[in-house]
């Protein structure tokens, strides 16, 4: 498949805007930065005090660049308003590159989102629009047809009790319904997971992964809502990435790793395939496609890595991909060039 690039400025227009963006999530620290320990991890917390009560903030799992902005905290709010004027001139000179990316709705959506803490709390794009995101971080430039078109925002998230010193507690109901969206009642039982807007057609849908033999609907402590849980996606969403989304001055969000995606499209294509999802099991194809192009060439370590992990983990998993790559001979040639290229 035939793929184009994004220009060089555009490139490093990009990478700039997410270091920009970055910054920011230490610049509004209010107290003390500690660092904790859990198992063989380390995480950092922003420690304050409101009244008598001491309270934390997430600031992320620690990491080198982490720690370095920690440490110039206190220049980097200063610095806030440089970084915001910064911000929004990548931002245009991004879309003067022709980057797509978020329409008006989605747009304005993710960013009440992430200035909730959704995704600082676990949360990912996943569907359509994390397939926009990697826009960015691909350097690859998108037409806009079917398989960059969606009227669902999918989010997604892990399960597990909040912890009230780890995360905010999100009120995400509420904040979708003072952006006019109103919650789909579930036809299984009382447990909402999905919202619709009132006067367009965005469908907003929470997801988690399933351990389970049934996919029925579970509650996410942390995002305050409920979640319908599929099998496959643990491995879709675990260890994400920071990437920026092109609206506004630009907003970070998660997204899950863009050789997992690739290789996630190509299970649930399968399980698409049959019935009235088979519209949406070509679009699964093509965007894996797509991907896999340019990872093949960039990143083909990442894509072979990426396929064996999930060949590696049983049988349901080696018969989905197999099915599929039965009837997609480009999408084998694309994995024996990566076999190749690494």
């Amino acid at each position: 498949m035939h793929f184009k690039r994004h220009s060089h400025t555009a490139a490093a227009a990009y990478h700039d805007l997410v270091s920009l963006l970055l910054d920011d999530t230490v610049s509004d620290i209010r107290g003390t930065p500690t660092r904790r320990t859990r198992g063989s991890r380390a995480y950092w917390y922003d420690r304050y005090r409101v009244g008598k009560d001491t309270k934390e903030q997430y600031l992320g799992e620690d990491t080198d660049e982490l720690r370095a902005r920690i440490e110039n905290h206190q220049m980097l709010k200063k610095q806030r308003a440089e970084r915001a004027r910064a911000r929004a001139r990548l931002v245009r000179l991004l879309r003067s590159e022709r980057f797509l990316g978020l329409d008006a709705t989605t747009g304005s959506l993710v960013a009440n989102l992430a200035k909730s803490g959704a995704f600082r709390a676990g949360g990912v794009l996943v569907g359509t629009v994390a397939f926009l995101l990697y826009e960015g971080e691909l350097g690859l430039r998108l037409a806009a047809d079917e398989t960059a078109r969606t009227s669902d925002i999918d989010l997604a998230s892990f399960g597990g009790q909040r912890d009230s010193g780890e995360f905010p507690a999100l009120e995400i109901p509420q904040l979708l319904e003072s952006c006019r969206f109103d919650p789909v009642p579930s036809l299984e039982n009382e447990k909402t997971w999905r919202w619709r807007q009132a006067d367009g057609t965005t469908l907003v849908e929470f997801l988690t992964p399933s351990f389970r033999d049934d996919e029925g609907l579970q509650d996410l402590p942390r995002l305050g809502v409920s979640a319908r849980a599929l099998h496959y996606l643990d491995y879709l969403i675990s260890n994400p990435l920071d990437v920026a989304a092109v609206y506004r001055d630009g907003i970070l969000v998660k997204a899950p790793r863009p050789e997992k995606f690739a290789i996630h499209k190509l299970i649930v294509a399968d399980r698409r395939r049959d019935g009235p999802e088979s519209l949406k099991a070509y679009k699964d194809l093509m965007q894996a496609e797509i991907l896999m192009s340019i990872l093949s060439e960039d990143r083909p370590s990442d894509l072979v890595d990426a396929y064996e992990e999930a060949m590696s983990r049983g049988p349901h998993w080696r018969q989905r991909l197999d099915a599929t790559l039965t009837r997609a001979p480009q999408v084998v040639a694309l994995l024996e060039k990566s076999r190749e290229n690494s």
